[in-house]
């Protein structure tokens, strides 16, 4: 069973079972349009340290209550069976009573609202209505009657609201206005979050697809969705490149480049292997490389 994997030495603590919830592979999706949005907005002289702190602990309980809300609607569908190959899942693993990942769900959006309360009286109602939305988006992934994630959507509305809406949000908390730079550097960000989501799905394919869970890698099959996946992480490097060919920024921009021999050994073991294990890796590996490429872009960013 995949509850039992690493518990030789007992049973793991309440904390540990905690994190295990929240999933910590997937937060850089959480931290990473805000370093960026906040960096053109710093390049500008419009920082707010307050409004920076509010932002990033919004987006990163909206990840963590989103994660909490996937992890109690799969189990309730189905979807997380011992058969699964990527790490247990708290509630259908039996290592949490589903109501108590219900209640750890409003929690965490709650905290999210109390950041952005903050938000909303710095630069308007407009933030509100953005952080309701993006939780909204978050339970309706696997919850509701109709799951767009159980669509092959998940990538669309993670694109969306971990790119363009995240850092075009973080822009806005600091100078209330947004240009169209903050639109196109959401892109990359964006992509390789939907990413991050590519690896997991083309890892759960199987147990997916019997499921009844039709995302994307399970609509296009295995082979087209690892080339998706490569095409995302190519358009990802491309991007910043582009924004200062257009002449939005200096060359400073040419900066996350550095991060491709990340992205070509990513797209290798992608592309190549099939096992749990080095899909798991895979899986960190993308959201390592979500995080070093939004710290090379925000401090591109911030010297142009």
């Amino acid at each position: 069973m995949n509850a039992s994997v690493g518990r030789a030495t007992g049973p793991p603590s309440p904390l540990e079972v905690w994190v295990t919830a929240a999933r910590p592979r997937t937060l850089p999706a959480a931290v990473a349009p805000v370093l960026v949005g906040t960096a053109l907005a710093s390049s500008e002289g419009a920082f707010r340290p307050l409004a920076f702190v509010c932002t990033l602990i919004g987006s990163l309980f909206i990840q963590i209550g989103t994660n909490l809300s996937n992890d109690y609607s799969d189990a309730r569908r189905g979807a997380d069976t011992e058969d699964r190959l990527g790490p247990v899942r708290v509630t259908a693993g039996g290592l949490m009573p589903p109501r108590q990942v219900l209640v750890g769900t409003y929690a965490a959006f709650a905290v999210a609202l109390a950041a952005g309360a903050y938000l909303v009286y710095l630069a308007g109602p407009l933030l509100l209505v953005v952080g309701l939305v993006s939780m909204l988006a978050g339970v309706l992934y696997t919850g509701g009657p109709r799951p767009y994630g159980y669509e092959g959507l998940g990538e669309v509305f993670v694109f969306l609201f971990f790119g363009v809406v995240a850092v075009g949000g973080s822009y806005y908390v600091h100078t209330e206005s947004l240009r169209w730079e903050a639109l196109a550097l959401s892109v990359p960000v964006g992509l390789l979050a939907a990413a991050i989501l590519v690896v997991n799905n083309v890892r759960d394919i199987d147990t997916d697809r019997r499921a009844g869970k039709r995302t994307l890698a399970v609509k296009l099959g295995r082979a087209r969705a690892k080339r998706l996946f490569t095409a995302m992480l190519v358009l990802s490097l491309i991007a910043p490149p582009l924004v200062w060919l257009a002449g939005g920024l200096s060359g400073w921009l040419l900066l996350p480049l550095l991060s491709a021999p990340l992205a070509v050994g990513l797209a290798r073991v992608v592309s190549t292997r099939a096992d749990g294990p080095s899909l798991n890796g895979a899986l960190a590996d993308a959201g390592r490389l979500l995080a070093v490429f939004s710290i090379l872009l925000a401090i591109g960013t911030l010297l142009s």
